[in-house]
């Protein structure tokens, strides 16, 4: 029998930390290598066998569907607006009936890039008989991500936001949670209307019952998204792996006598003669200019850098009338 899945793409989040970048453009739709973040996972979703998906909207929410329509290949997409940001539960509620109609519900995190493997994710819950399986990664450092999941030997759940749950199992591991989840779709029923949060709300009070939860560990490569910095080591990472040479948009230009190390220029991104680029991302319509220095930067779309100017460790955006927005790589940490 062919299981039947549906997915839900968590798109609705502000992106602070990614401002200024951000008050323009919805993070799902910030684009690595050519291609957004939100097709890339819709990608993933469909080679999984999924035969639709929704996505969550809140913040620049009209922009997601302008930009993906109302199909991704074959598989078609559904739109839920949320007038308040439901959170990483509560936005399950309205999909209830949608989500329901599947044998098991695939939930992802809409500013994460990786190659994800949900069909070892699936198999994996089918064969413990969990109430959902969480990805986990190895890659990931526990204290950037505040805190991990920690496991048995087995893959189990047993301590979660320094609460521990079946006390006779030993924890072998703590991993960073990667931002992916298989569920039951009999869990809906557990889904209060309104904002809340899938831990608290959901996976706590599961563990407190003695439900199992399960997880896979993953070494695949894996990126959170949700910082200027994070987001220039996707994009590297992504598009150039261990290189030291520059990836270019179908339209990208690197003048003669720039020099250019470890870039990625998406669309018609622009390097004029004279400038010094390394470790940066330049997005859509960027313009470094004559003699110019970008090192460890993302270089918001339609931005000039003036010729001259050096920017180092910075996301910088066009703000209007000539000027520049500057937020640093690693800001401040917000909910």
């Amino acid at each position: 029998m062919t299981l039947r899945l549906r997915a839900l793409v968590l798109a609705a989040g502000r992106g602070e930390r990614l401002r200024p970048l951000t008050e323009s453009i919805p993070k799902p739709l910030l684009p690595v290598a050519g291609r957004s973040i939100a097709a890339r996972t819709l990608d993933a979703l469909a080679a999984a066998g999924c035969e639709a998906a929704a996505l969550n909207l809140f913040h620049l929410g009209e922009e997601i569907p302008a930009a993906l329509g109302e199909r991704h290949g074959r598989m078609p997409l559904v739109y839920s607006r949320e007038p308040v940001l439901l959170g990483t539960l509560g936005a399950l509620g309205p999909l209830r009936e949608f989500l329901g109609a599947a044998d098991l519900v695939l939930l992802v995190n809409g500013d994460s890039l990786c190659d994800w493997p949900w069909r070892q994710m699936i198999a994996r819950h089918r064969r413990t008989g969990a109430a959902a399986t969480l990805l986990l990664t190895s890659r990931a450092k526990l204290g950037e991500f505040g805190g991990g999941v920690g496991v048995d030997a087995g893959g189990r759940v047993v301590a979660l936001r320094g609460e521990r749950f079946a006390p006779a199992r030993r924890v072998a591991a703590e991993r960073v949670f990667a931002g992916a989840h298989v569920l039951d779709p009999q869990l809906l029923a557990r889904v209060p209307d309104g904002p809340g949060d899938i831990l608290d709300g959901l996976y706590l009070p599961l563990l407190r019952e003695g439900r199992k939860l399960q997880t896979l560990t993953t070494r695949r490569r894996w990126h959170d998204l949700g910082t200027p910095r994070r987001y220039l080591e996707a994009a590297l990472d992504l598009a150039l792996g261990a290189r030291n040479g520059s990836w270019l948009g179908a339209a990208a230009r690197i003048a003669p006598g720039a020099r250019v190390r470890r870039a990625v220029l998406e669309g018609d991104a622009r390097i004029a003669p004279g400038a010094d680029v390394e470790d940066a991302l330049l997005l859509p319509a960027a313009t470094i200019g004559t003699g110019a220095r970008v090192a460890r930067a993302v270089i918001g779309p339609d931005t000039e850098i003036p010729a001259g100017a050096t920017i180092v460790g910075q996301l910088v955006v066009h703000a209007g009338r000539g000027g520049l927005a500057r937020a640093p790589l690693d800001p401040p940490a917000r909910r």
